[in-house]
């Protein structure tokens, strides 16, 4: 016993002697520093910085919600979700339901699912909520915030109003989760429902009933006049202002690799839909990179009519850099596939759908795609879903009273917005 005390009483007085040197060492150190003035001191951060870099590490991403129709979705929708996207970390999209658009706006032209493929497509978005209400309920906030996760709602700047003249963002507005983003100007569903709505209306009396001919006006070519000034008893038919700024926001930043397999796939793309956005899907599956040739307004008005296209090159090449499936396009690409342009792009694989709105090239002597099949690199992919332009054409014809409607109570919105607009900063 009195040896191991010994032993414990000695081990305590090492420890104590080494306490008290090692004190006097860091004395001493903070006595040196403090003469040497703060020159010499360590460029350590300060602890408020050190603390916002742990917060930052440890805080979960901001996520951020808007919602819409969607209906026959454009490039002033991607334009949105990508300035919201901007917001936050995730984006998160709520695709109301067919019956919320029909008893707030009137009938839906693209169906929910058409929609929803479309959304999900839009590289912006990180997820969907399908069936969402038109308002922003109590209720439908709470489930945002609380299951969701959501910290912001976002809408743009033009008013966006029940029937009942409340405006639907209003909770949102109350409870501070609500950020405003700037409307792109130029385009709306009701502008590109109006400008096939305004054939319908400048057709003669002889045949007013007459859906088959309303039809050929778009596909042949009969007299369009349209009203660009907003001025006119018709619908506003705004142009759009392309900027080089809008293309490089939508570009990707990347180019192929040495060694990527180029595919590439052409077409009109004209009002961009659920058939365009599946093609390019599994066209993005044979390869690498998919590079996408978008034709000339005077091409596809020489194939399919005066009347057409309806969104011109500019708007079209927008619609198809959005889609998150899509590398790069050309925008106003060649007619026929030649050797120098595979050669310029080293273009692995050239494709095309087996659903279009002309394939009788396939019969003529001039074939596009002549020079990549003679090649052995030209594939034909079996299109999943039998859905053209025409076909949203000829919803639109086929129902068209209900849509003029439908544009006449969004006609008096679009006016007053135009009438009273003013700036907005925003991208």
């Amino acid at each position: 016993m009195e040896a191991g005390a010994g032993a414990s009483g000695g081990c305590s007085a090492r420890a104590l002697a080494a306490c008290v040197i090692g004190g006097i060492v860091l004395g001493a150190s903070v006595v040196a520093l403090h003469l040497a003035g703060p020159a010499a001191l360590p460029s350590l951060p300060p602890l408020d910085a050190l603390g916002r870099r742990l917060l930052r590490r440890r805080r979960r991403p901001v996520r951020v919600y808007m919602d819409g129709c969607f209906d026959m979705m454009h490039y002033g929708h991607c334009n949105a979700l990508r300035q919201a996207r901007a917001l936050g970390d995730e984006l998160i999209v709520g695709v109301i339901s067919d019956d919320e658009i029909k008893a707030n706006k009137g009938p839906p032209v693209t169906p929910l699912h058409e929609r929803m493929i479309m959304v999900r497509a839009v590289k912006w978005v990180d997820d969907i909520i399908p069936d969402a209400p038109y308002a922003i309920t109590e209720e439908f906030m709470n489930k945002l915030f609380n299951e969701y996760n959501i910290d912001y709602i976002i809408h743009g700047d033009d008013p966006c109003l029940l029937p009942d003249g409340t405006d639907a963002y209003a909770l949102a507005k109350k409870a501070g989760r609500y950020k405003q983003i700037k409307r792109t100007e130029g385009v709306s569903t009701t502008d590109i429902v109006g400008r096939m709505l305004l054939c319908v209306r400048e057709r003669s009396s002889s045949d007013a009933h007459n859906h088959s001919s309303l039809q050929r006006q778009f596909s042949s070519g009969h007299g369009q006049k349209v009203d660009d000034t907003g001025s006119g008893s018709g619908t506003r038919v705004s142009h759009f202002l392309p900027t080089s700024r809008r293309i490089v926001q939508f570009s990707n930043s990347r180019g192929p690799g040495p060694d990527s397999r180029i595919v590439y796939i052409d077409g009109a793309f004209d009002l961009f839909h659920a058939g365009h956005v599946e093609i390019l899907r599994l066209a993005r599956e044979l390869g690498d990179f998919l590079l996408v040739g978008i034709h000339t307004d005077q091409t596809i008005s020489s194939t399919r009519g005066r009347h057409r296209p309806i969104m011109n090159l500019h708007e079209r090449s927008l619609s198809v850099l959005a889609c998150r499936y899509v590398d790069e396009v050309i925008i106003g690409a060649p007619w026929d596939v030649s050797k120098d342009m595979i050669t310029t792009f080293n273009i692995s694989l050239v494709v095309h759908g087996t659903i279009a709105e002309n394939m009788d090239f396939t019969k003529d002597d001039s074939n596009p795609y002549a020079v990549p099949i003679a090649m052995g690199i030209y594939h034909k992919l079996e299109s999943p879903l039998d859905i053209t332009t025409s076909t949203i054409i000829r919803r639109i014809v086929a129902n068209h009273e209900a849509y003029q409607k439908r544009n006449q109570k969004k006609e008096a919105s679009e006016k007053k917005y135009y009438e009273g607009k003013s700036y907005v900063n925003g991208e």
